[in-house]
Formats: structure tokens, C-alpha cells, sequence
């Protein structure tokens, strides 16, 4: 046995040093959360490094932490603000943007905080359109397709009260809402 095996609770400085440079690899294509960055590098090393034990991978993503955060690299307030901004673009709810931040491990807090701004209208607006609901619809308006357009809404997070608001927007005052908050 030599020495590095027997130091089974301490990274080696190859394993520190591949941490660090898997991280800047990682936040250079994307930004990701805490959680995000210490899964993948915990993920990578455990096929990386054969003998690896929990301790040593528990430090390695550890190092990565830290260093991506020394380099002001990693900021869950930001990933937070940034996703949130584009999800509500994208016609997604508060309901789900608030899932899906909280299950890549954004804390509750930096998530309300996120959200403070995010407006729900026009998210239904934007989804109301992708999807050829309400005032951009294209056919005939019967019982069924009523039922389908309002229950796709609250599937998507929606409440009835906002889902049913587009529902019932002639084509201008729903265009109105769009560039009102494009110009904000």
C-alpha cells in the first residue's frame, strides 16, 4: 500500500486539481446552482477516480465549491433571477418556475425573492399564444375545446381566475399586455 491509499479521507492534490479544473469546464458552458455544481462533480469523480471514498468525494466537491465561489462563478441569487426571467418569457407560472429552481436546490428564500417580480399574466399570455389559446386561437370555440384551453392552463400552473382572465382577451388587449411588459 502507499501512502495515498492510506490516506483515504484526504483528496489527492490529482483529484483536487481535476475538480478545479471540471469546474471552470462546467460554469463555462452554463450557470448552474450549488446543488447542480457539487452533483456533478460528485457524479464525475465516483466514475473519475475508481478507489474514491465518500470523504475524499464529499472534499473534492467541496473544493469546487469553494473555488467556484472564490472566482465568483457561482450565485444562486443570480441563476435564480436569470431563470426566472426567462421562464416567464417562455409563458411558464410562478407555480412551476418556483419547482423547478427549488428542485435544482435554490433556496426558498432567493426563490420568493426571484419570483417578487415575475408576472403571471404575461406568462399566460405568452403560453396562450405558443399554444393557440384564447385570443390567438385559430378555430371555431365549442364546449370541448373550452374545457381542454382552460384545464392545459392550470396544468401549467396557471390560476383558474388568470387562465380564464386570457381565455376571455380579445387579440388587442392581449397584444397590449405583451408590449406592456416588453417595454418594463
Amino acid at each position: 500500500m502507499d501512502d495515498q491509499d492510506q490516506q483515504s479521507d484526504v483528496p489527492t492534490l490529482r483529484m483536487l486539481s481535476w475538480a478545479r479544473n471540471s469546474t471552470i469546464y462546467r460554469l463555462e458552458r452554463r450557470m448552474m446552482t450549488e446543488k447542480q455544481l457539487f452533483d456533478a462533480i460528485t457524479r464525475k469523480a465516483k466514475q473519475k477516480f475508481e478507489n474514491i471514498s465518500p470523504a475524499q468525494l464529499k472534499a473534492v466537491a467541496g473544493s469546487a465549491i469553494k473555488f467556484a465561489y472564490d472566482q465568483k462563478a457561482l450565485d444562486d441569487v443570480a441563476y435564480a433571477a436569470a431563470s426566472t426571467r426567462s421562464a416567464v418569457r417562455g409563458g411558464k407560472s410562478k407555480r412551476v418556475i418556483a419547482q423547478k429552481l427549488s428542485s435544482k436546490g435554490v433556496a426558498g428564500d432567493i426563490v420568493d425573492t426571484a419570483l417578487e417580480y415575475a408576472d403571471d399574466l404575461f406568462a399566460a399570455v405568452v403560453f396562450a399564444r405558443k399554444r393557440g389559446f384564447g385570443p390567438f386561437r385559430r378555430g371555431d370555440l365549442d364546449e370541448k375545446r373550452k374545457a381542454k384551453e382552460l384545464s392545459a392552463f392550470t396544468r401549467n400552473g396557471f390560476s383558474f381566475e388568470i387562465g380564464k382572465k386570457v381565455f376571455g382577451m380579445s387579440a388587442s388587449e392581449a397584444d397590449e399586455v405583451l408590449e406592456t411588459r416588453r417595454a418594463l
